[in-house]
């Protein structure tokens, strides 16, 4: 026990590591205050006229799609000039230095009015406030709009003021219109100081500030613009927004296209309207009559709507005519291209009718039809003597008549159904061939279902005369007709089709007995119409049983329709089953045929069908002959074999060298393995053919070399040798066999065994 150490004293520390975790944690404390002191938002208070969309703590405000602050506090401010709804808002610490003086806030919610829809994101989002910063002092304390300010005047584009007499229909964001495109926007008005004009400011797009120049008219184009009179009705609007909300459009004459760019800080003049802007299009235009014009006052008509004015005149040196310039609104620009139309239009009385009877009220006028949009710009024209033919847009039915001779016809003849108008000539010209006359004519709206495939228009000028042992007959369509010409029509068959082309084509025959003879009118479709032409017979076995009156492309160009009336054995001809081919000369090594033709021209054969087949009016005609009618009498025999080689259709089938028959067609077999080959035998030569008959492919030449026998040279015929052919053979009277039954099949061998040339048996043939 003595033998322990002894212990020793040691004197207690004042200090033990559990006092770290306190300083840690006044530290990290220390820490998140001085953070939440430095990122603490700064509050301020904004006045609203209400609290309508406001909620505390969800209103954000937002500056530019960014959310910078949120409303804290909502409550009423009934003290001060200011009375409303009083808004504390925690602004983020990053955006104090734009809470200055000027700066403007304002509450964004949906809105629906004329000049569009505006505040559309805050459907999904809900209200929010929107904040425009601003230069000036340091403030906390602020009052809001109650819209959106205008457009700042930094934004880039052209800002531009307009000084105008009156605001008429404009508000803020009316559209501002170049072309009627949409190049802009208002963005404020007020009167001015002397409270005698309207400063209207307005914005346009940097894309388009370029077509302002500094000879730019500006004009109030809201609404419609109406003026009526006894000259007619005068309708304009720039465009649908433009009625609803108003609008300005603008325009630089075309003469001071070349003007400097524009100054945005001189103001512009905004006119009433286009005519007070006078912001035309400048043409030139030579006209060849000029009775009654007067610069400024004689008017440009389109469709009874002006779109300018004769704005000089000047008389031509030799008098022969005037120089004027017309002054356009610039929405025809596209349209004054190749292809427009002037002429000037006076109160006319002719044997035709009375034309232009309108101007007798307004005075004569210069009436303009545009060209198609798209074509080559053009600024000068030349007059045109008379009014062109109307434009195949225009409503009604448009038709081209052609005739052999013009007759008395002129442009504004009438066309008429029972004696009644119903139309008018409209052009005269030649055909595209030089050899007929074709006639424009249009038929009014209302009587367009007068017309169809069966339609027949003669010429009713003047008096028909028809005389004999009889007496003396004259007719005449009507009085009109009698002095000015005419054409009148009639439609035997109301039920017939309706016309499919869009400017259908008929023939002008000389007079209604001509028109209206009796027959069958068929439409057949050709390859080509080679020659084919208005006359070409149609003929069945020699006669003649019909003409081809009309013929006219397709409307894909690939074939050719001919127009075509059968006056005989109609009730066979126009029915399904019916054939038509063209006889043309043949001529070749081993024929020729049709040479009648080379003298008489081409004409189209045709070939009834069965009586009781439906009936029919449109054709496709056969490209050649057909080989043998079902009709036709004979043994019809199917010969098979591995390949077709050179026989066709026509191909003649001959026994010891004479000709007996003929290959009527040819198609594969059901599995394709073999083809078949019809043949008809001449019915006098049927009994030649038996059971034990051979065929063999007579075409071309059989060549039989050897060393020591020499070359042999074998060829059925000489039109065998050319067109190919085939041959048959039967054997001696005890392997003959019966007689061939009508349908039944040979095999057709590619060339003969020579035992088969050997065999003569004395058949009697049929008589």
């Amino acid at each position: 026990m003595n033998d322990l150490p002894l212990a020793k004293a040691r004197p207690a520390s004042s200090w033990s590591t559990i006092w770290i975790l306190p300083l840690i944690a006044l530290l990290i404390g220390g820490w998140l205050g001085w953070r939440a002191y430095n990122e603490a938002g700064v509050d301020i208070e904004v006045t609203f006229s209400t609290g309508e969309g406001l909620q505390a703590g969800k209103t954000e405000l937002i500056y530019k799609g960014m959310t910078i602050g949120k409303v804290t506090n909502l409550e009423l401010d009934d003290q001060g000039q200011t009375k409303g709804v009083r808004a504390t808002i925690e602004v983020d610490k990053e955006a104090e230095e734009h809470l200055r003086e000027h700066s403007r806030f304002w509450l964004v919610k949906p809105s629906v009015s004329v000049a569009g829809i505006t505040g559309l994101e805050t459907l999904v989002s809900g209200n929010y406030i929107s904040v425009a910063p601003g230069d000036g002092k340091v403030k906390r304390k602020f009052v809001a709009l109650n819209e959106a300010p205008p457009l700042a005047d930094d934004e880039p584009g052209l800002h531009l003021t307009l000084k105008a007499d009156r605001l008429g229909s404009l508000n803020r964001d009316s559209p501002v219109f170049y072309k009627q495109i949409q190049v802009g926007r208002v963005k404020s008005y007020a009167l001015m100081e002397d409270h005698n004009q309207v400063e209207v400011k307005i914005f346009i797009q940097p894309e388009y500030a370029s077509l302002v120049r500094k000879h730019t008219r500006f004009w109030n184009a809201s609404g419609v613009s109406i003026a009526a009179g006894l000259s007619g009705l005068k309708i304009r609007t720039e465009s649908l927004a433009s009625i609803v909300a108003g609008g300005i459009a603008f325009a630089t004459p075309e003469h001071r296209k070349d003007s400097p760019a524009t100054d945005p800080s001189i103001p512009f003049r905004l006119y009433e309207d286009f005519d007070a802007a006078q912001a035309g299009i400048k043409v030139n235009l030579q006209l060849h009559e000029f009775d009654g014009v007067e610069p400024g006052r004689t008017p440009v008509i389109w469709k009874g709507i002006q779109v300018g004015y004769l704005k000089t005149f000047q008389v031509d040196d030799d008098l022969g005519g005037a120089h004027v310039e017309l002054m356009l609104d610039p929405r025809t620009e596209d349209n004054l291209v190749e292809g427009t139309d002037f002429w000037m239009v006076k109160p006319s009385i002719s044997l035709a009718g009375i034309t232009g009877l309108e101007a007798l009220v307004k005075g004569n006028y210069i009436a303009v039809r545009p060209g198609k949009k798209g074509g080559k710009p053009q600024r000068d024209f030349v007059a045109r003597a008379k009014a062109p033919p109307l434009d195949l847009s225009a409503p009604g039915l448009h038709l081209v008549l052609y005739s052999d001779a013009r007759g008395s016809l002129e442009v504004g003849s009438p066309v008429l159904f029972k004696q009644l108008k119903v139309g008018s000539i409209q052009s005269v010209q030649l055909s595209q061939n030089k050899q007929q006359v074709a006639f424009g004519v249009h038929i009014e709206p209302e009587y367009m279902d007068l017309v169809n495939d069966s339609t027949r228009f003669w010429n009713a000028s003047g008096i028909t005369l028809k005389g004999g042992l009889g007496g003396v007959e004259i007719k005449s369509e009507s009085l009109q007709t009698l002095l000015a010409g005419g054409i009148a029509f009639d439609t035997p068959n109301p039920q017939a089709s309706k016309l499919k082309r869009r400017v259908q084509r008929f023939n002008l025959y000389a007079n209604q007995d001509t028109a209206l003879e009796q027959g069958v009118t068929l439409t057949i479709k050709v390859p080509s119409a080679d020659g084919l032409s208005p006359g070409t017979a149609i003929r069945y076995k020699g006669l003649e049983v019909g003409k081809v009156e009309r013929i006219e492309l397709t409307e894909d160009l690939q074939s050719v329709l001919l127009h075509a009336r059968v006056t005989q054995v109609t009730q066979q001809i126009a029915r399904e089953g019916t054939r038509f081919w063209v006889v043309k000369p043949e001529v070749s090594l081993t024929r020729a045929a049709n040479l009648g033709t080379l003298v008489s021209g081409q004409y189209l054969e045709v070939l009834p069908a069965a009586k009781a087949a439906p009936m029919k009016q449109y054709f496709v005609a056969a490209s050649s002959a057909p080989s043998a009618d079902v009709r036709e009498e004979g043994l019809r025999l199917v010969l098979s074999t591995a390949r077709r080689g050179s026989i066709k259709p026509g191909v003649i089938v001959s026994y010891r060298e004479v000709p007996v028959g003929k290959v009527t067609d040819y198609e594969l077999g059901n599995t394709a393995d073999r083809v078949l080959i019809h043949v008809l035998i001449e019915p006098r030569y049927a009994p030649l053919v038996r059971s034990g008959t051979r065929f063999w492919n007579a075409s071309g030449i059989g060549v039989d070399a050897g060393l020591f026998s020499g070359v042999k040279v074998r060829t059925e015929s000489l039109e065998a040798l050319l067109e190919g052919g085939i041959a048959f053979a039967t054997p001696d009277s005890s392997e003959q066999g019966a007689q061939a039954l009508p349908g039944q099949t040979f095999a057709l061998h590619d060339e003969p065994q020579e035992p088969w040339l050997k065999w003569a048996p004395k058949i009697p043939l049929a008589k």
